[in-house]
């Protein structure tokens, strides 16, 4: 029976989420590392860079066996995250690995119509634009809603949405 491929959580050292990721993708290993694009001052000048989002943090999507051997047989610094219920390496579903990248890569440009009320702390889905489908809960400031989408009860990411956009689920 084949091994399905499913989301692995990692982490590694200190300003390596870079290097990991060129040798991710020259051995075709699907994976997500959050990243911003920013300026950074070198040597007086300043330059476009990509900056890790969430330090030492790498997500890879692969079969048990192919992550392991990454970390194994390739020396890729990858120490992954056991699940403390299973202690079992920390698999995360599809559909939240899914939403959580939907919503860091979310414009914030959109805007409709409020169709539904819903208040801070709701379980809404988006049901219109880029992230439609993504589920997750209201936050509100003073002056946007924002949806946010959790994973492993601690990392959140959150995008800018419509209230309209929303329905309580």
């Amino acid at each position: 029976m084949q091994e399905r491929l499913r989301w692995f959580a990692s982490r590694t050292r200190f300003g390596q989420e870079l290097s990991i990721k060129r040798s991710l993708e020259q051995r075709g290993v699907e994976h997500f590392i959050p990243t911003k694009r920013t300026i950074v001052v070198r040597r007086g000048k300043e330059r476009p860079a990509e900056v890790p989002l969430i330090r030492n943090l790498v997500f890879l999507r692969a079969t048990k066996k192919t992550a392991l051997s990454l970390a194994n047989e390739y020396s890729i610094p990858l120490h992954f995250i056991i699940d403390r219920v299973s202690k079992s390496l920390l698999v995360v579903p599809d559909k939240q690995m899914e939403d959580f990248m939907r919503v860091l890569d979310m414009s914030k440009d959109e805007g409709g119509l409020v169709d539904s009320p819903v208040v801070p702390g709701d379980k809404v889905r988006v049901t219109k634009g880029d992230l439609a489908g993504v589920e997750g809960n209201v936050l509100e400031t003073s002056d946007s809603t924002y949806i946010v989408v959790t994973l492993f009860d601690f990392l959140q990411a959150k995008a800018h949405i419509p209230r309209a956009w929303l329905e309580k689920i």
